[in-house]
């Protein structure tokens, strides 16, 4: 679920976002925790490679950021068929795309990107 959810955000992006930055974003989800009333909770940071992507993604007073996280909770609680409280952070990782181990750690492979 964890994949599904990071995969559902990262289009999102992608969608919105258009041709404004190249696809080399990424997206982690560092916490998932369903509460005691079935609202899950999903933390979820979107991984960039330069400080002026970043100011991209989050986008005026944070309207980007907003309309990317709306349009993915939609989506994933329709997967879920839950409420979610999903929380996003943009994070800047300096040529990741270059490095084997953030690959993998994204879940990626060199031929994914």
């Amino acid at each position: 679920m964890r994949q599904i959810c990071a995969e559902l955000i990262r289009e999102k992006a992608l969608r919105l976002l258009n041709d404004e930055i190249p696809h080399g974003i990424a997206v982690t989800v560092e916490k998932m925790k369903e509460r005691d009333n079935g609202i899950m909770d999903i933390e979820a940071n979107i991984i960039c490679e330069r400080e002026s992507h970043k100011g991209i993604i989050i986008g005026k007073g944070g309207a980007m950021l907003k309309r990317i996280g709306s349009a993915a909770r939609r989506e994933i609680e329709s997967q879920l068929e839950t409420k979610v409280n999903l929380q996003l952070w943009v994070k800047v990782r300096k040529e990741w795309r270059d490095s084997e181990l953030y690959m993998k750690n994204y879940g990626y492979s060199q031929k994914d990107i």
